[in-house]
């Protein structure tokens, strides 16, 4: 395939270039990218925003990312922030730290998979930057979104008795994660290799290709319920649960047995000798959502497909605790990723 260096565009060429194609989605995007802002009007809507940095040799290692799923990935983890604030993600700015070694071919990747998630999350790129780097790529994106104002969800509204629920299942991302890195390593530069991922497709989705619970969002909403806390499971389950505990001013009591676990990511943990309940307590970057309901809810939540109860919300006094499956308790720690 044919290489085209980035100096050849530009920089306002490479930006032209990899956002001609966009098209606005929401009507809250009044002017999307070519000024010197973007134009947006929320009217009477609450106005969400967040943002995330990824860099190269922290937070991805394109030895074995595809650019097209890190431009996808990039985009989720903001998406995700919105949906766990029981907002809708609305708009997305995209800069670019870049080295040398990169093409225009490389950002056309990585532009393809930040539009493909806008795509299918119905969110508009509305303007970011480019900038040369001399550490590798950098990618920072700032995500807006909108929320009503008597629904939008905090960590902080936890209340004892209330269920502790999660969304899919956890440590899939984190058991990927351990694959890919071993298979790096044996790898070591082999004319040829090939990895062995077969039986194992679950969970490198899970971690490559990651996806935000908009579909809890909507589920919640079309029930009419409204969490009183919620946070997305980026860090670690355990991280979470004592970020809640710390905003609410509670304390928490989930159950080994009912962490919902895949099949394949047991399987893989088992491969590598490595406690499977602190994968899933630890591992991180699933993004599933970790919400509290009032316990007048069960029934509604046990109905609820993709959504498991794992606890209930208890008196700061009583710490935050694991009740293993012989009824024994474990203080949480947060032991998942940190960044510093």
């Amino acid at each position: 395939m044919a290489r085209t260096e980035i100096s050849t565009l530009g920089e306002f060429g490479l930006i032209r270039h990899l956002t001609e194609k966009i098209e606005i989605k929401n009507v809250s995007t009044v002017k999307g990218i070519g000024d010197d802002a973007a134009v947006l009007d929320y009217e009477n809507k609450k106005v969400l925003a967040t943002a995330d940095l990824l860099l190269e040799g922290v937070h991805f290692d394109l030895t074995y990312v595809p650019l097209k799923h890190l431009g996808y990935k990039s985009a989720i983890v903001n998406f995700s922030d919105i949906y766990a604030m029981n907002g809708q993600p609305k708009q997305i700015i995209v800069s670019l730290g870049i080295s040398g070694r990169f093409c225009v071919e490389d950002m056309e990747e990585l532009y393809a998979g930040l539009r493909l998630a806008c795509d299918v999350y119905g969110v508009d790129l509305v303007g970011g930057d480019t900038s040369v780097s001399m550490t590798g790529l950098t990618i920072s994106i700032t995500c807006l979104g909108e929320g009503e104002k008597s629904k939008i969800v905090y960590r902080s509204g936890a209340r004892e008795n209330d269920l502790i629920c999660v969304t899919g299942d956890l440590g899939a991302a984190y058991m990927g994660l351990q694959l890919l890195e071993r298979e790096k390593n044996v790898y070591n530069g082999e004319k040829d290799f090939q990895p062995d991922f077969s039986g194992k497709e679950y969970i490198l989705e899970r971690q490559l290709k990651p996806e935000a619970r908009k579909d809890i969002i909507e589920i919640l909403g079309n029930t009419g319920i409204i969490p009183t806390s919620m946070i997305d499971i980026s860090d670690g389950l355990s991280s979470e649960l004592l970020h809640i505990s710390k905003e609410s001013n509670v304390g928490c009591r989930i159950f080994e047995d009912r962490i919902p676990i895949d099949y394949q990511t047991a399987a893989m943990a088992e491969e590598f000798n490595m406690n499977l309940v602190t994968a899933a307590l630890n591992g991180g970057e699933d993004y599933e959502l970790l919400f509290t309901v009032p316990l007048g809810l069960h029934d509604a939540i046990t109905e609820m497909k993709g959504v498991k109860i794992i606890g209930h919300i208890t008196k700061p006094g009583y710490g935050n605790l694991l009740v293993g499956r012989d009824g024994g308790e474990i203080e949480l720690k947060a032991q998942g990723w940190q960044s510093l």
